[in-house]
């Protein structure tokens, strides 16, 4: 098979500086080749740096393992849009370092609380409930809630240490502000500032016959959530068998019901955490979260459909059956 011959276009005013006006590849090219060769030639030194877009939709061309010879447009317009994506950091480090805000800011408040809470509590007590205890003892809600953050989070980073696996290398280095602030704000300081307050609506729960039920149906869900949640992760990442650079249509885990079951676990293990919390906060998180998952769950409907048109059995809901 005759090896690819193909164009090499910037794609923006600020092109990269010595772009080969062409490129020659092997057949058997993937984007990553595309990239390193082209890197070489324009003399930089991380070809991570070299964003590679599709001649036509403009869309980057994210899996790196895929062949440049299944890209269509590339082939019939034998054309490369080229752009410097900037100074990069690893996709894995970019998760580690979005799940470690909550990590640090739950212990931090529960830590502090006796000192914190007493402190603020006059300059708001016109705006917040008694406190319901004077001793500063930590409600069963409160204490399931750190529990069950710490636990998820945990989680979280030890898939992104040691299962997931990414589609890019890297993203650019600025972006990890933007990605972060969601958990680290959201999840991290408003979740544990108000969770862990003598005044907050966890610290009025405890286990009663008129409640139990509610709170052993959210430590269920959440239970579940978690360990489905996991074995989607887990499938995914053992879905083409190393050496296989194929998309792959995922079965079972769920993915008959929806186009991203992993999502739908995870919003059913945060729904646990609220019914045993009430937390009007993490509530709030949860609500955005379920907004962007829900986005990125429409790509990847509107992706498999493009990619494998009959072969795939077409969602209507994406996260949540009969919901989203």
């Amino acid at each position: 098979m005759a090896g690819l011959s193909l164009k090499v276009t910037a794609r923006s005013r600020k092109g990269l500086k010595g772009l080969p006006p062409s490129v020659e590849l092997p057949p058997d090219a993937t984007i990553d080749d595309a990239k390193i060769a082209i890197a070489k030639a324009a003399r930089v030194s991380d070809y991570n740096r070299i964003g590679i877009f599709d001649p036509v939709s403009k869309k980057t061309l994210k899996d790196r393992k895929s062949l440049l010879r299944d890209q269509p447009e590339v082939v019939k317009h034998g054309e490369l849009l080229v752009k410097d994506l900037g100074p990069q950091i690893g996709w894995r480090l970019v998760y580690f370092i979005e799940y470690l805000g909550p990590l640090l800011f739950h212990p931090f408040f529960l830590g502090v609380r006796k000192q914190l809470y007493p402190a603020v509590y006059p300059l708001i007590k016109n705006v917040v409930p008694t406190p319901v205890t004077r001793t500063g003892e930590l409600s069963f809600a409160q204490q399931a809630a750190f529990a069950m953050i710490a636990l998820h989070f945990a989680k979280r980073e030890l898939e992104t240490l040691f299962l997931h696996k990414f589609a890019a290398n890297t993203m650019p280095f600025a972006y990890v502000f933007r990605n972060s602030f969601f958990y680290w704000a959201f999840a991290g300081l408003l979740g544990a500032l108000e969770l862990y307050a003598p005044f907050s609506p966890a610290a009025l729960v405890e286990p009663t016959p008129t409640n139990e039920y509610i709170i052993y149906l959210g430590l269920a869900l959440y239970a579940f959530g978690e360990l489905a949640n996991f074995d989607v992760h887990y499938y995914l990442a053992h879905l083409r068998k190393p050496g296989e650079t194929a998309r792959k249509l995922p079965r079972g885990h769920g993915f008959g019901l929806v186009t991203c079951p992993n999502y739908m676990f995870e919003i059913l293990a945060w729904v646990g955490i609220l019914l045993v919390t009430r937390s009007p906060s993490l509530l709030l998180f949860i609500t955005i979260g379920s907004y962007f998952m829900y986005i990125w769950g429409w790509g990847k409907e509107k992706a498999y459909r493009k990619q494998f048109g009959d072969k795939y059995k077409k969602k209507r809901y994406v996260i949540l059956p009969g919901l989203l």
